[in-house]
């Protein structure tokens, strides 16, 4: 025989490891995982749990969070309508008042051109007869002395001159209403 073969026939598959070494190994990967399983093992479960229960609780807490949003949303749009409302209410009521405010305004400006008017009118009415009392004055003086000329004698009478001056007065007032 070839020492080659004889060393190829000695040596054995690469991929199968010897028995004890088998044997060993799979011992110690059994003390391995039984100490994994008895003391890592838990801690690990442990975390895990923990993680789950936050991850659940911030979702909890975000579904919560988003509840009182939406509650707190709907609270501000019921007071946002609200406020419209009342704006508007208020609006209303101030043009009501602007509406009330210019009709005093307007009754008082009417009530005060009345007041102008009506002391226009007695104005007026105290210098016609202030006026008519001196012309009746200046026209009866007139008169005394134009009859006082005419009879020749003196009307300086003052009971004849008044008579004399009522009497004429009288006939014009008599003729001018005539005339109307």
């Amino acid at each position: 025989m070839n020492p080659l073969v004889q060393i190829a026939a000695e040596v054995e598959n690469p991929l199968i490891p010897p028995i004890p070494e088998l044997v060993i190994g799979l011992i110690a990967f059994v003390i391995v995982f039984g100490f994994l399983a008895k003391k890592l093992l838990p801690n690990i479960n442990k975390v895990l749990d923990e993680r789950r229960e936050a991850i659940e609780g911030g979702i909890e807490k975000a579904e919560a969070a988003q509840t009182e949003a939406q509650s707190v949303l709907e609270q501000y749009k019921a007071q946002l309508a609200e406020a419209r409302h009342e704006a508007a209410r208020l609006r209303q009521e101030a043009l009501e008042q602007g509406t009330a405010l210019k009709e005093e305004l307007r009754a008082e400006g009417q009530r005060q051109r009345e007041e102008i008017i009506a002391a226009g009118h007695a104005q007026i009415e105290a210098d016609r007869k202030a006026a008519s009392q001196a012309l009746r004055q200046d026209v009866g003086k007139l008169a005394t002395d134009l009859a006082g000329k005419l009879v020749g004698e003196s009307l300086e009478d003052a009971a004849r001159q008044s008579r004399t001056i009522d009497r004429f007065l009288s006939e014009l007032e008599e003729k001018a209403e005539a005339a109307r």
